[in-house]
């Protein structure tokens, strides 16, 4: 099984040289989930975590009132369950695929002994956790301020920075995302994001079909935001 060369940045693979790359995906068991499926479960008691080889993958908390949350995207080169297996903690969201993913499945002790053995893919770790521990600081920044459109503008352009890809019409997303996505992120109602993004398409601002979305005009897009979280 081999990775692809677009991985995600700041993903545990993206910081590894090809040496290492190869190691941890040769040391796991590889795995193959269809679009929707479920990898990972809130509340469950395993310990294995997944590295991500290609496909695309969306983290969901499911809060006791019963909101559900979007945490994350994650895609290929990125370490799924790390949490539950350096700690031995229960499952904290729900991973499911959003296409089909091909991942290696390691078991706690193979990764601990991975970490312990290999420095160089111990310090990847930490600067991934690191990146993500900027990503949900930013997740918390307070919107009170913002109506909805800037809210879901404010998503699209972390979102173009993280997973953009520069085409003939505008920064791609390579993320398969859909509008119920945007709404768990931003705290709004389908029907309001559905509303925000029907802005930004008849100002030519975005062009999004149902398998991906385009920033066709991200400096536009940026004036709908007064205060775009950095990440």
């Amino acid at each position: 099984m081999r990775l692809p060369g677009d991985l995600v940045a700041e993903s545990l693979m993206a910081y590894l040289s090809e040496d290492d790359r190869a190691h941890v995906v040769g040391l796991g068991t590889p795995r193959v989930f269809g679009p929707g499926e479920t990898l990972l479960r809130q509340g469950d008691p395993t310990d294995h975590v997944l590295v991500l080889v290609s496909g695309w993958t969306r983290v969901l908390t499911r809060r006791a009132d019963g909101q559900t949350v979007l945490v994350a995207f994650r895609g290929p080169g990125d370490v799924l369950g790390d949490l539950a297996a350096l700690h031995g903690w229960v499952r904290s969201a729900d991973v499911q695929s959003l296409d089909e993913v091909h991942a290696v499945h390691l078991r706690a002790q193979e990764f601990g002994d991975l970490l312990a053995q290999r420095t160089s893919v111990a310090l990847a770790m930490v600067m991934q956790l690191a990146a993500r521990l900027r990503e949900a600081e930013s997740a918390r920044a307070d919107f009170a301020t913002m109506h909805v459109t800037e809210r879901v503008a404010a998503y699209l352009l972390w979102l173009s920075r993280t997973y953009g890809v520069q085409t003939d019409t505008g920064l791609a997303l390579r993320v398969p995302f859909t509008q119920q996505d945007v709404a768990n992120r931003v705290g709004a109602s389908l029907r309001a994001v559905a509303r925000a993004f029907s802005v930004l398409r008849d100002r030519g601002i975005v062009i999004n079909t149902r398998r991906q979305t385009v920033i066709a005009r991200p400096d536009v897009l940026r004036a709908f935001v007064r205060e775009v979280p950095e990440l």
